[in-house]
């Protein structure tokens, strides 16, 4: 993809031809859809920021891609007439006064691009006893520390719930599927115990059941899974989650 600077600006222009709105009605609901609009009235203009630039831009329309083609990354008109890519979670973030700062739409690509290579758990530390003189307290081992793969891997686990998670980028919960007894399958075998992913598109047309089991290649990071904002019920995590499971493909549902 070519990369345009003029003015202190990068401009990503879009690859060729892309997806333009059909009309208002199309265009509102695609705004609402990337969590650009939360009211009836529609934006036309937003912000975009760069640590030395700020620019009002508009949406002339966005890229389609994905295997399913779920994913869109929107193409966005400067005052000046150049095109440029965004993502739409980032845009929605220059909308921010608080702007400038990390992102945390950059730290959440960062980390799915790449897997911690380590986890340590940490240690729960006993109230202090008074010591004996006849008596010398054993010292307590270190957790173990746990290696994770950065490679695409085949996974087997068992569908344990299904539960909420808050995305801030929309503002809104999404629903996620909980996994027990993951295993990566590799020598020597690595048991995680326990880790989610997302429930997309692909997942959904699996029809998913608690109790399934399942076996499917994907890459794993040290991602713990938080917890939904006042959520049903049987979506509610019981237990902590510490890794995540990205792009899971190749599924088998036994």
């Amino acid at each position: 993809m070519t990369i345009q600077q003029v003015d202190k600006i990068q401009y990503i222009p879009p690859k060729g031809e892309f997806e333009t709105f059909r009309d208002e009605e199309h265009y509102r609901e695609k705004m609402k859809e990337w969590g650009l609009s939360a009211t009836k009235e529609v934006k036309k203009e937003l912000w975009y920021k760069e640590k030395s630039a700020q620019r009002l831009v508009t949406i002339k329309g966005y890229e389609i891609f994905g295997v399913k083609t779920e994913y869109n990354t929107l193409v966005i008109e400067f005052q000046d007439g150049n095109l440029s890519c965004i993502h739409p979670a980032y845009l929605k973030e220059m909308q921010q006064s608080s702007f400038g700062k990390e992102s945390i739409w950059q730290e959440e690509d960062k980390e799915a691009e790449k897997s911690e290579p380590i986890l340590e758990v940490p240690e729960e530390e006993a109230p202090p006893k008074p010591k004996k003189a006849t008596e010398s307290k054993p010292k307590k081992e270190k957790a173990a520390k746990v290696a994770l793969p950065a490679e695409k891997v085949h996974f087997t686990a068992k569908v344990k719930q299904f539960a909420m998670t808050y995305n801030p980028f929309n503002e809104e919960n999404d629903e996620v599927v909980v996994l027990e007894n993951v295993v990566i399958k590799q020598e020597p075998l690595l048991n995680l115990d326990y880790a989610w992913c997302s429930h997309s598109k692909t997942l959904k047309k699996f029809e998913l059941a608690v109790g399934d089991l399942l076996e499917f290649d994907g890459k794993v990071a040290a991602k713990k899974l938080a917890k939904g904002k006042d959520v049903p019920e049987e979506f509610v995590l019981d237990m902590a989650v510490a890794y995540k499971i990205n792009n899971p493909s190749k599924i088998i549902k036994q």
